[in-house]
């Protein structure tokens, strides 16, 4: 049923039962005003032929009957439109309309009230008279008839308003109703014909001034922006996986096919312990390669996929501390040495976990001298509104030309044994949280430094969506230049 009908409805029934309930209160309120107007007439009458009614008395307590009779036509023609009954100790008179001698009255000095007699009504009113030796009680009385006349006339008008009000309410709800809900009835054409699934077509709503409708409106649109959103983060998670698997694939086919061969060559029965040594130690290198692409691999799929909920406001400084602790314990002899100042930002603990760990294993893989030493030193520090990390080595450092390269998924140096993934998670974490990093020479030209610069911890920024996340997804020609900007 439309909400245009339900109202006409609503309307068509309350409105009657108004009517009525308005009447009901009318009647009482006229009833009332006619019996006071009646009440007023009778006392007013009663005081008034008071006297005549005493002087009547008077002349039956002296046997007069000549003067009785004139007292008693006088008290008759003084009482004018309303009935008359004079009781005293000699006898009753009567005259004018009124009820039965059968017909119980009210006693004097009370208001007046309704008698009900031969099938009739009438307001009566008793007014105790006296004087010197005479004493006896005058009623009046005046139909009802008149009042209960005017009473029906109200309620028959009262019913046939709320009949006729009934249609007529209804057909005026149904046609404002219909009115008012028109833009409703656009907006619901205008959403029917939306299918997400198949146009990029939204909603498009012009203010109405209707605050339901509109408030409609702007709920259906953020329905919808959530809707491409999640399609989109959808899209995006499918694309993340086809490229692990194609990524997979392609990287750990040569390793594959490398360990295939030396498997091929341990079945050899007369093959000499220092070739087997040499080939077990390949196998060892391989696993260690593949282990750490897929883990790598792994990574770069948690940064394209991270939401904006994990983003929190953290202490670089705090990371820093346990990235170094770790790569103490697995490198022991190595000079590591920190330093870092509070440097607060908002961002994934994971992801700042991440960056760091490949820093430092970059540097311990590529950062060692001539003589097999590591020394590597970190630091963490705020510089105006943004937290600097770098990372420096003393090893054979990387010639300009090459510097950005480094940071191209699957990009290794001619003597690396790794993934070639290392650099590019630096990337995309740094990207993700709105920074860039960057590769120079040492500070003492000897070396390599790479430098890591973050937004700090802003306010403005939180509840804002990741920068753009699609380093599994992309080209390996792609740098992270084209990250800097938003999605």
């Amino acid at each position: 049923m439309k909400l245009s009908t339900r109202i006409a409805l609503a309307v068509g029934a309350t409105v009657p039962l108004l009517v009525l309930a308005c009447g009901w209160l009318l009647l009482t309120l006229v009833a009332r005003d006619l019996h006071r107007a009646e009440d007023s007439h009778l006392k007013t009458r009663a005081t008034a032929i008071a006297q005549d009614a005493r002087t009547l008395l008077r002349a039956a307590a002296n046997g007069q009957p000549t003067a009785e009779e004139n007292r008693q036509r006088r008290l008759f023609n003084a009482a004018l439109d309303v009935g008359v009954r004079l009781t005293g100790p000699d006898g009753t008179f009567s005259g004018g309309p009124q009820p039965g001698p059968s017909v119980a009255l009210p006693a004097p000095g009370k208001a007046p009230v309704t008698v009900r007699g031969g099938g009739r009504s009438w307001r009566a009113y008793a007014l105790p008279v006296g004087g010197p030796q005479v004493s006896g009680t005058l009623w009046v009385f005046s139909p009802d008839t008149a009042s209960r006349t005017e009473v029906a006339l109200v309620r028959r008008r009262v019913v046939s308003t709320a009949l006729l009000a009934a249609p007529l309410s209804a057909l005026l709800a149904w046609g404002i109703a219909s009115a008012a809900t028109r833009p409703l009835g656009r907006l619901r054409k205008a959403a029917a014909g939306l299918d997400p699934r198949t146009t990029s077509a939204r909603l498009e709503h012009r203010p109405t001034r209707i605050v339901e409708v509109d408030d409609l409106a702007a709920t259906l649109r953020t329905v919808l922006a959530r809707y491409d959103e999640q399609a989109a983060r959808t899209a995006q998670a499918l694309d993340t996986a086809r490229s692990f698997s194609a990524a997979a694939s392609h990287e750990l086919r040569n390793p594959l096919m490398s360990m295939g061969t030396n498997l091929d060559v341990l079945t050899h029965p007369n093959l000499p312990d220092d070739e087997l040594a040499e080939v077990v130690e390949d196998l060892r290198r391989e696993h260690g390669r593949l282990l750490g692409m897929l883990v790598a691999l792994r990574e770069l799929g948690r940064g394209d996929l991270v939401e904006t909920e994990a983003f929190r406001v953290l202490d670089v400084a705090e990371v820093a501390d346990a990235a170094v602790a770790e790569a103490r314990r697995r490198a022991p002899g190595t000079v590591l040495t920190l330093s870092a100042e509070p440097a607060p930002l908002r961002g994934w603990e994971p992801g700042i976990r991440i960056l760091l760990d490949n820093l430092l294993g970059n540097a311990l893989a590529h950062g060692r001298d001539e003589r097999g030493r590591a020394e590597i030193a970190v630091a963490v520090r705020l510089a105006a509104d943004q937290v600097l990390i770098t990372v420096d080595d003393r090893g054979p450092g990387i010639a300009p030309a090459d510097r950005a390269k480094m940071f191209r998924r699957f990009h290794r140096g001619p003597a690396s044994t790794g993934s070639g993934l290392g650099l590019t998670l630096v990337a995309q974490q740094a990207a993700l949280h709105g920074g860039v990093a960057e590769l120079d020479a040492g500070p003492d030209g000897t070396g390599t430094r790479c430098t890591v610069r973050l937004p700090g911890a802003d306010p403005g920024r939180e509840g804002e969506l990741p920068l753009r996340r699609d380093w599994l997804t992309a080209t390996a020609e792609r740098s992270q230049s084209s990250h800097k900007e938003p999605s």
